[in-house]
């Protein structure tokens, strides 16, 4: 932990001096849910050593995008890379500013207790899943982009009337929760939002022959008034202090 906290310390110097409160700026930031604690355990230090504000605002990918398409105002997005470059074709991002921040894949949760089902083949998964009195994932419509892949995934495995007879959908936030509370038997999320949840366990990731890796990213927006501020926060997000944050969330430099 100490290691941990000079990486940081030395990470926040790199930013540069606080710049006192004619300098200071408020940056916001539309997150994806997945990427909302990583972002949020790094804000302190950027805050303490750039005198900047930072202000975050999180949903599914799907929303986040129609939220900027429709022209809400921002500073940096933090999202999946495909949506990234969507945004960025369409003039909503400035496209030389895209970074890769995390990748991360999809696992199976349970309650704090229960048994742990077997999902360690294709069909050891199905099993469970057809076992399974309820299983929660993000509602597809909602625009999240985990519980769109699944929903793929169950009907390419030839199970998907059967999931979703017993589904439990959230449309947006920890999927585990529903685990926890006793709503859901069997919730299948992103990994990093299956993590922090208490009172719900990470059985593992999905089987790698049917597995998909998310990759986010963060970019600027094409219309901010604040793009130095925005840069240092992209940049601080992305740099080595991130490291012991993704690791800690389940998720991995890209």
């Amino acid at each position: 932990m100490r290691a941990v906290a000079v990486m940081l310390l030395l990470c926040a110097l790199s930013v540069g001096p606080a710049g006192g409160a004619a300098n200071a700026a408020e940056v916001k930031v539309l997150s994806a849910g997945a990427m909302r604690g990583v972002v949020d355990a790094l804000l302190p230090a950027f805050e303490k050593a750039s005198g900047h504000k930072v202000v975050v605002d999180n949903a599914t990918a799907g929303v986040l995008a129609r939220r900027i398409e429709d022209g809400e105002p921002f500073d940096v997005a933090v999202i999946t890379a495909v949506v990234v470059d969507g945004l960025a074709g369409k003039g909503k991002l400035a496209p030389d500013s895209r970074v890769p921040l995390a990748k991360v894949g999809m696992g199976v949760a349970v309650k704090v207790g229960a048994p742990l089902p077997d999902i360690k083949t294709v069909d050891a998964l199905k099993r469970t899943l057809l076992a399974a009195k309820s299983v929660a994932y993000i509602n597809p419509k909602a625009g999240g982009t985990s519980g769109v892949f699944f929903e793929q995934m169950i009907d390419k495995l030839g199970i998907g009337s059967e999931v979703r007879a017993k589904a439990r959908l959230k449309d947006g936030g920890h999927v585990a929760d529903l685990v926890a509370s006793g709503e859901a038997e069997v919730g299948v999320h992103v990994i990093s939002e299956i993590v922090p949840v208490k009172g719900a366990v990470l059985v593992g990731p999905l089987p790698a022959e049917v597995q998909t890796t998310t990759i986010y990213a963060g970019a600027i927006s094409a219309a901010t008034a604040q793009a130095e501020a925005a840069k240092a926060l992209l940049r601080f997000i992305a740099g080595p202090a991130s490291v012991p944050v993704l690791q800690a969330k389940g998720m991995e430099k890209p």
